[in-house]
């Protein structure tokens, strides 16, 4: 899509429409709204004293017009000023992509959401708008061959009234369409099926994605896993025909090195511990982690961020074939220490083991993992946020304020010892499962076993990768959560935590 930013008045610009917003309770409309009211010759005012437009979040009006550079006007409810935020804003913005794109506009204008009334700083309101919009119009039917719903927007055109602000504006503009199209990348592979993204065609495109993103890639095969004694990643993929596979994806630049590490299962049918088979055909969806820590280098790439950051991704199926790893089995990870596996469907922390070690052999300064590990966070936080562990505290509050600047909800977990007895063997140094009580906060506390003596935070994404149904603002499937937080992480982690 073609984004720019003028400086011009909203009713101005040529466009198939214009969007202007409306928070609720507001009687009389004021900023761009108001001038386009006044251009319409007061219909706006009089739709809103006739209780037509209410200002309700994710509200649409739209009216065709005649006599003005553009076509039609879009009014779009903000909801209650007291609850708007960065998370509210780019979701309205994808509501109006969405709902216009749905409508046949090719060119829409618009202002931004939030950066007057709303009290939002201009840089993270620009950000939020162009990501919303570009993640609002994407679909997820990779596959159809009929009545797929083809892109229709094509042209973005923000308006800002002051010139003096358009710079900003543009380099904000820029990081909006890098990490919008990062996380749209990231939803594309977790929207795959998994005979199609397979571990080997997933290394692959992340090998590809390094290439044209100007980044380093290193693809560890069967025998490279062997030699560098990830074992725990061999031992998740026997059951599978398809072989596994660690990526390790490297940005240099300056700074501490900081380590992205993500699940990457491409399919999990639970191994000899059988899934349900309810929903399991949903089980591609599980290496949302491995899509958001690649997605999140390659808008760090993309944007022309100087940073010290390498993505570790570790790739395999975990099915019940002759060869798999069976409950009681005990494996080595790369790090040395021996797991009892009493559950074969907690494979994900298997595969993280070997990965967070490898991070941690790279000599990285801080760890974050990313992976959609347990049920058990989804019962905890629902659909609505991720769950945030760690070791470090001053990593895990900007952890926690990088994803609010990202429309990214994370809450934090406690890991106290006592949780440690839960993951303990007695026939090994660790088991892979502590039981049905605090699910979320063993499985972390189980990867802290192997992320090293440095600051270490763990994202469960279980509850956020998915979207199972379609929202006004976005499509079902696939939603790329992690990819914006991490880029924010290391802005901070930087020092160069986005502008106001």
């Amino acid at each position: 899509m073609e984004i720019r930013v003028v400086a011009a008045s909203l009713t101005e610009v040529p466009a198939d429409a214009v969007v202007v917003n409306l928070f609720e309770g507001v009687r009389t409309p004021g900023g761009a709204t108001g001038a386009v009211d006044r251009v319409l010759g007061g219909t706006l005012s009089d739709l809103i004293a006739a209780g037509e437009i209410q200002g309700k979040l994710h509200e649409t009006t739209l009216l065709h017009v005649s006599g003005q550079p553009f076509r039609r006007v879009l009014v779009v409810g903000l909801g209650k000023p007291e609850e708007f935020s960065l998370l509210r804003a780019g979701q309205v913005a994808g509501t109006a992509a969405r709902f216009l794109q749905g409508k046949g506009c090719r060119h829409v204008a618009t202002i931004l959401h939030g950066a007057g009334a709303g009290g939002l700083d201009l840089t993270p309101a620009a950000i939020a708008l162009v990501k919303g919009t570009l993640t609002g119009v994407y679909q997820g039917d990779l596959h159809k061959t009929t009545d797929r719903q083809e892109p229709r927007l094509e042209r973005l055109t923000v308006v800002e009234h002051d010139a003096a602000k358009v710079p900003l504006l543009e380099a904000a503009v820029r990081q909006g369409q890098a990490v919008a199209e990062a996380v749209n990348w990231a939803r594309d592979q977790v929207n795959e099926p998994s005979n199609v993204l397979t571990p080997q065609e997933f290394a692959r495109r992340i090998q590809a994605l390094a290439d044209e993103s100007g980044l380093e890639a290193a693809t560890y095969d069967e025998d490279g896993l062997q030699a560098l004694g990830a074992r725990a990643i061999l031992a998740v993929a026997r059951g599978s025909e398809e072989p596994p596979r660690m990526v390790v994806v490297r940005h240099r630049g300056r700074g501490p090195l900081l380590a992205f590490v993500g699940k990457g299962v491409t399919f999990d049918s639970g191994g000899i511990s059988l899934k349900p088979r309810e929903k399991m055909h949903e089980m591609k969806r599980d290496m949302a982690g491995a899509a958001a820590v690649v997605g999140a280098l390659r808008a760090l790439a993309t944007a022309g961020v100087d940073l010290n950051v390498v993505a570790i991704t570790a790739l395999a199926e975990n099915l019940p074939g002759g060869r798999a790893l069976k409950p009681g089995d005990v494996i080595t990870a790369l790090n040395g220490k021996t797991i009892e596996v009493q559950n074969t469907d907690a494979e994900g922390r298997l595969l993280l083991a070997d990965a967070l070690a490898h991070a941690s052999d790279l000599g990285a300064d801080y760890v974050v993992d990313l992976a959609t590990l347990t049920g058990a966070c989804v019962v905890a936080l629902g659909h609505q946020a991720s769950g945030l562990m760690g070791s470090d505290q001053a990593l895990l509050a900007a952890l926690q304020a990088a994803g609010e600047e990202a429309g990214e909800r994370l809450w934090p977990l406690p890991l106290y010892p006592e949780y440690r007895e839960q993951v303990k063997s007695d026939v090994a140094d660790l088991r892979n499962t502590g039981g049905r009580p605090a699910g979320a906060i063993t499985g972390a506390i189980f990867l802290q076993e192997f992320a090293g003596n440095r600051p270490w935070a763990h994202l469960d994404i279980a509850g956020t990768a998915w979207r199972e149904e379609e929202a006004p603002y976005a499509a079902k499937g696939a939603t790329g959560v992690g990819v914006h937080t991490l880029y924010n992480l290391a802005l901070r982690l930087s020092g160069e935590a986005t502008p106001s």
